[in-house]
């Protein structure tokens, strides 16, 4: 199997390209620009090994991936190549509109062409994986889930850009054939996680007894999902899940933002004690414009037509993440020292707290 993975240096593609090397032993192609948030040294692990290979190239660069695409010719595409934080994305819109948009719609073009060149048999088994986010689908009242027929209702530009990408996607398949399968996942979490997000950011600014900074009152409610459980629900949806379907991943974990930290602060006192507990160092700060109040992700379709399960609880997974953390200074030290957890998407003249 000869597997194309954009993005697979970022968070969850480091964690799927892990997961197709290490445990299914797949010849990949990993695809990535190498922005801020890419990192070869979440990649140590499979560096070296036959059949994996690295390109640093911009999805937005057709013929870059018509070379690519042509050259290692996979039986499969998974496409995670964007740009995803949400703050980042309101003060800088740009970045998400040409990564996330017309950089699907290149990528797209390039399967499309590559696909229809392909003999009979090969075409009938290639499959793009467009993988995709539930903030498509806006926020959750206290009840309800999202399902993969809920209406889209993007609230920030981040995610108007992947409901975009989303739209394409499914556009190549019903005008032009093209074997599309999409995923939409919940939030993730795990070892190797960009220090700008909720989680990573909190365990390593608790570590250097540095302010945990919550948006408005704490209230706001994710589905967390474990990286590697999502890496592993990737894998099936791209081998067994049905063209032209969306099947929407989550860890049926949902948390009010208040108590994934101060879950973390607990976890942290009891492997890592410090000089004061934790929990005071949280502080209330001024909330995200356009905040989703809820996300909260309904798998039953994949549960039941493709036979996954979530293999972590928030419990286990956030203990993992935490001791990871804690293991793998190496990893996360030179990040900090670039991004020391400053407040991002501030709207022009607000202040931080």
């Amino acid at each position: 199997m000869r597997i194309l993975v954009t993005g697979g240096a970022g968070f969850i593609g480091s964690a799927l390209v892990r997961h197709l090397v290490l445990d299914k032993g797949y010849d990949v192609l990993n695809v990535d620009a190498l922005t801020y948030a890419g990192n070869l040294a979440s990649l140590r692990a499979v560096e070296g090994r036959p059949g994996y290979r690295f390109l640093q190239a911009d999805i937005c660069d057709r013929a870059a991936m018509d070379l690519a695409v042509a050259d290692f010719a996979p039986d499969r595409i998974m496409h995670l190549a964007a740009e995803s934080h949400v703050d980042r994305s309101i003060t800088g819109a740009a970045d998400f509109v040409q990564t996330n948009v017309i950089g699907t719609f290149t990528l797209l073009e390039v399967a499309r062409v590559y696909w229809a060149g392909l003999a009979a048999d090969e075409r009938d088994a290639f499959r793009f994986l467009h993988v995709s986010t539930d903030e498509v689908y806006g926020s959750l009242a206290d009840t309800g889930l999202f399902e993969e027929t809920t209406p889209y209702d993007p609230s920030s530009p981040y995610s108007a850009s992947k409901a975009a990408s989303d739209h394409l996607a499914k556009a190549w398949h019903r005008t032009y054939g093209l074997p599309v399968v999409v995923s939409n996942c919940s939030n993730n979490y795990g070892p190797f996680h960009f220090p700008e997000k909720l989680i990573p950011l909190t365990i390593l600014n608790a570590l250097a007894g540095e302010k945990l900074p919550i948006y408005g009152t704490g209230e706001n409610v994710r589905d967390w999902l474990f990286v590697e459980d999502h890496a592993r629900a990737l894998d099936l949806i791209a081998e067994r899940g049905r063209v032209g379907e969306t099947y929407n991943v989550g860890g049926r974990n949902e948390r009010q933002n208040i108590d994934v930290v101060r879950r973390i602060c607990q976890v942290l006192d009891r492997l890592a004690p410090g000089n004061q507990p934790r929990e005071e160092l949280i502080e209330f700060v001024t909330d995200r414009p356009g905040h989703d109040a809820r996300y909260a992700i309904d798998a039953t379709k994949l549960e039941t037509e493709l036979g996954w399960t979530a293999q972590e609880d928030f419990d286990s997974g956030i203990e993992k993440t935490v001791q990871w953390y804690l293991d793998n200074d190496w990893w996360w030290q030179p990040l900090r020292d670039a991004y020391a957890g400053q407040r991002l998407g501030l709207p022009t003249g607000a202040k931080a707290a």
